[in-house]
């Protein structure tokens, strides 16, 4: 995994010196993402650099460093991420008398680029990739960005220079940057916790979208042109044109062989390798099918909490007995997790605000002590079926949308008048006599964020009032206008009859990789770890979305076939129990040990200086949750990211 970054500054005349170090300013910037080599390749006549951050995985000899020039000399690349299948492209490749020097797939990425052409040979990489290739016969760059969005890629223009980079704070140490911000992005960030493609923090910097490449030619860099190579939309529409048509047990064979290798792929590596377990299905699904394929106790890493809401890592330690891992865990307390804080907006470089990236940060800084490379479970929820919002979000729409306004008003008052403590209180006494599908934990929260979205009129509205944070962010966000996103352009919606299956597309296309793999690429790369995720192969996830929905979705339980999979492997008995969020029980230490920093964070007068928000809802929301009368700690850690985030600018 590396960290690349680069630029296209059309200024005439310019020093090669010159340019190598902007380059290589931008790429020191990076060096958590690659501290083990880098690199700066520049071409002088046309303004254009090339820069790499190297963190040695595969191929660790100096054949593999960055930037990569081709065999023939027209291409060179920067590469960040893995191609899997590179050595079944690399024996095709030597069939047609293609040489090699290495063994690195950078290598064969070039070699299949000269060969088949960048689009086709993109086309046949499975992996998590962005790159940037210099094109040196057309005087042009071309930026790719992986099919599911696995990997970051941001671009834009800084004083009339185009520019690129894994992370923002790469671009932002090219010279003159001073980017304002970009008040409708975060009207964004209010709504859904981070900030969905191609938007940014800054007005005029973007991110690729996933299944993207994006072509600036020299002389042309304010009109790139942009074009899918991969689009989720297609795949899903055929997918449920021509679905699988075979039985259970077919179905539950052929994806225990897809996932066999899917895993398979991800745990070739020339370093040491292990897992994050946190004992839910799909993280043990992935240990399952890791340990199935290792003479070797696998390692596995899990994180737990002393808050028994929050604790999932005893179910993990029974999990990694019975698949005789080599299992670590590390017990955090309040005190661990909240030294974190202070370093998250450097971490995650533009305000994101969904805290799971706390204990998420937490196991990858412990795994880096043992392995350079772990694999993740993230990616089962979106394909198969797996968040409550799945199955009873149908089913709540079914039996409210006929109701007038006024009578769902009503309902939604009714459950506002018990208070979120209440209703938890009540689910944990009363859990042991209900029915599994109604034990949940954190029940209280759940059913007020439900109250909030009874009044809305469409099934679309439904939705995306059930995703949202602040319900109405422009009010918030002072001189703000709300960008269309991939919820709300019927253009990139999909067609369906299912209003679960539009859930479960919306949160492909932007909840997965805007907040769960940028949360998880941040989070390890923080620490120089890289963090494979072979549930969403791209293979996996055309096959899950040809699967009907009673395979993922049956008697009111979600990913029915990921279970039927996991019998093969671990007892059902050893998974059965309420799902659970990877949190910290960051509304609790609002009202404790972080209150005096949030206070001074959301001060009034502060507020208004700064002129970012409209103070009132803040402050109403901040005195409701330290009166322990309301709990808005989803609400105020969105306002406290951006504002610890602008803290540090």
């Amino acid at each position: 995994m590396c960290g690349i970054a680069g630029f296209i500054d059309s200024t005439s005349s310019i020093q090669r010196n010159y340019l190598e170090n902007k380059a290589q300013a931008m790429s020191e910037k990076l060096v958590h993402r690659g501290p083990d080599d880098g690199g700066v390749w520049v071409d002088e006549k046309v303004g254009v650099a090339l820069s790499h951050r190297r963190l040695s995985i595969l191929d660790l000899s100096p054949e593999g460093h960055q930037p990569m020039t081709s065999m023939s000399g027209r291409y060179v690349i920067a590469y960040n991420g893995e191609v899997y299948n590179f050595p079944e492209l690399r024996s095709q490749l030597e069939e047609r008398n293609i040489a090699f020097r290495g063994h690195s797939d950078t290598e064969v990425i070039l070699a299949a680029i000269e060969e088949w052409g960048l689009e086709d040979a993109v086309k046949q990489f499975v992996g998590m990739f962005a790159f940037a290739l210099w094109d040196k016969r057309e005087q042009q760059l071309h930026l790719v960005r992986d099919r599911l969005g696995i990997k970051p890629l941001y671009y834009g223009w800084i004083n009339g220079s185009f520019v690129f980079g894994s992370e923002l704070k790469a671009l932002k140490a090219f010279p003159g940057f001073g980017n304002p911000v970009n008040r409708d992005a975060l009207a964004l960030m209010m709504r859904h916790n981070y900030i969905p493609a191609p938007h940014c923090i800054y007005k005029d910097i973007y991110k690729l979208q996933p299944g993207h490449c994006l072509t600036a030619k020299a002389h042309h860099l304010r009109e790139p042109v942009i074009k899918s190579y991969w689009s989720a939309k297609s795949v899903v529409e055929k997918s449920i044109a021509e679905p699988f048509t075979g039985s259970d047990t077919e179905a539950v064979e052929q994806l225990d062989c897809l996932l066999r290798d899917a895993v398979g792929l991800r745990m070739v590596s020339d370093v040491p390798l292990g897992a994050f377990l946190s004992g839910g299905y799909d993280s043990t699904m992935v240990v399952a099918q890791m340990q199935a394929q290792s003479s070797q106790p696998v390692k596995t890493f899990s994180i737990g909490f002393h808050e028994q809401d929050h604790n999932e890592a005893h179910y993990a330690k029974k999990i990694a007995r019975h698949l005789n891992t080599d299992h670590t865990e590390l017990y955090v307390t309040p005190e661990d997790a909240m030294a974190v804080i202070p370093s998250l907006p450097t971490l995650y470089d533009e305000p994101f605000s969904d805290s799971s990236q706390i204990p998420t940060y937490l196991v990858s800084r412990m795994a880096k002590q043992y392995v350079t490379v772990s694999l993740s479970g993230d990616g089962g929820d979106e394909l198969f079926g797996g968040y409550n919002r799945y199955f009873w979000g149908q089913r709540i729409w079914q039996k409210i949308g006929w109701m007038p306004t006024v009578m769902r008003s009503g309902l939604a008052g009714m459950i506002r008048s018990v208070s979120q403590q209440n209703w938890n209180r009540f689910f944990n006494v009363a859990g042991h006599v209900l029915p599994a599908k109604y034990r949940f934990s954190m029940a209280g929260d759940k059913l007020h964020k439900l109250a909030q979205v009874l009044t809305v009129e469409s099934s679309g509205a439904f939705y995306q009032q059930l995703v949202s944070h602040w319900k109405n962010p422009t009010d918030l966000v002072l001189n703000s206008h709300e960008p269309i996103t991939a919820l709300t352009d019927q253009s990139q919606q999909a067609s369906f009859t299912d209003f679960t299956q539009r859930m479960m597309y919306s949160d492909l296309v932007s909840y997965l990789p805007d907040d769960i793999l940028t949360k998880v690429d941040r989070a390890s790369m923080g620490v120089s770890l890289e963090a494979r995720v072979p549930l969403i192969d791209h293979r996996v996830v055309e096959f899950a979305w040809r699967l009907p929905q009673h395979m993922k979705i049956r008697h009111g339980e979600g990913k029915w076939i990921l279970r039927k999979v996991l019998d093969r492997y671990v007892p059902r008995e050893m998974m059965e129990r309420p799902k659970m969020g990877f949190g910290v029980p960051i509304g609790t230490w609002l009202r404790g040990p972080l209150k005096e920093w949030a206070e001074a964070l959301l001060n009034e007068t502060r507020l208004q200086q700064e002129g970012f928000f409209s103070p009132k809802p803040i402050r109403k929301k901040w005195l409701e949750h330290q009166s322990g009368k309301r709990d808005w700690h989803y609400y105020l850690w969105d306002v406290l990211m951006f504002q610890a985030w602008l803290e540090q600018q």
